[in-house]
């Protein structure tokens, strides 16, 4: 009981470190004039991303004395993350407005953003499935890859931020709607108490994502089953609550631009620099929960680029992904 109250505590600190850098993100996106698609797929969703982010990274880096066990939690959390975002969040944001608008309802994001956050995911990440086949005895070929994908990361980059100055005049400027936590404490908002509650939600976020993976190398044990596929599964669902929880609150205020811009901004981000780690760092193999993993991923995300090119997104088609993360629960568990 003790392991499990630990990771309910763990998560509790990564949950509010989340909300105290998001909201500090949101004024900064406000405080410089950026647009609604810059702060959900660049500022909000690196933000959010921050907790499944650490987990690899302190695993591979800082984490328990067990080699395999670093390495299974890290390959887990890197896959889990998009996989996790790509169907379960997305079906999530559909359930929590159907019943205001119907499984016909439209789902209006800025499509110009959507589109271009979609083709940067499936590229890289279909590099990353290419990479499962490379074996460890071509370096150069797996480097190669790797690089690929941060070039990939910097060029989507530029792109959303050269879009941003057009999408702010068409009145898709950033508006944050809450007050930052620090103002309420009596400080005066200015650049440098926005910087200085993300550096305080940054810590807070490495403190808790520490103390998860420590907590999740004990469930594994608990629970009987392997440390990747409690990765794979379990990590994504927690550590994925502050995109879907800002994501549903965006989309119940009709803020659809954002709601989806944080969901896929940060499956680019976790589909181009995790992969590229996790390719340098790990037996980067096809298992068959790794495998499965990819590929539902990948056509979740071209089920969600298809149908925007077929018009207007609808509630019932985002349905379709929560099917699919199903479809991957029924594979990795039998």
């Amino acid at each position: 009981m003790l392991t499990f109250a630990t990771l309910l505590v763990m998560l509790v600190v990564i949950l509010i470190a989340a909300e105290v850098f998001t909201n500090a993100l949101e004024h900064l996106g406000e405080k410089l004039k950026i647009s609604e698609g810059v702060t959900g797929s660049l500022f909000a969703a690196i933000g959010t991303a921050l907790p499944e982010t650490m987990v690899p990274l302190l695993a591979l880096m800082a984490g328990t004395q067990n080699a395999q066990i670093n390495e299974e939690i890290g390959v887990g959390a890197i896959l889990g993350a998009p996989l996790m975002l790509s169907t379960l969040s997305t079906c999530l944001m559909a359930l929590a407005v159907v019943k205001k608008r119907g499984l016909q309802g439209h789902l209006t994001p800025e499509r110009s953003g959507l589109t271009r956050d979609l083709h940067f995911f499936l590229a890289a990440f279909g590099f990353s499935a290419l990479a499962l086949f490379v074996p460890h005895t071509q370096p150069f070929i797996r480097a190669s890859i790797a690089i690929s994908l941060v070039l990939i990361y910097f060029v989507y980059i530029m792109l959303t931020l050269k879009a941003s100055e057009h999408l702010v005049k068409e009145g898709h400027a950033t508006e944050a709607e809450e007050p930052m936590f620090l103002s309420r404490l009596g400080l005066k908002k200015n650049l440098f108490t926005i910087l200085l509650q993300m550096g305080l939600g940054l810590l807070l976020l490495v403190g808790g994502a520490k103390g998860f993976i420590h907590g999740v190398e004990e469930a594994s044990v608990i629970l009987g089953i392997t440390p990747l596929l409690l990765s794979l599964l379990i990590i994504p669902i927690a550590t994925e609550l502050p995109e879907k929880v800002n994501s549903i609150l965006w989309i119940r205020r009709h803020k659809d631009t954002l709601a989806f811009g944080n969901i896929t901004g940060a499956m680019v981000f976790q589909g181009t620099l995790l992969p590229a780690i996790g390719i340098m760092l790990t037996p980067w193999e096809p298992r068959r929960e790794v495998f499965a993993g990819i590929v539902i991923t990948l056509l979740a995300a071209l089920w969600l680029r298809l149908m925007l090119s077929r018009g207007q997104l609808r509630i019932w088609q985002l349905l379709i992904n929560g099917g699919l993360y199903l479809t991957y629960l029924l594979i990795a568990l039998s």
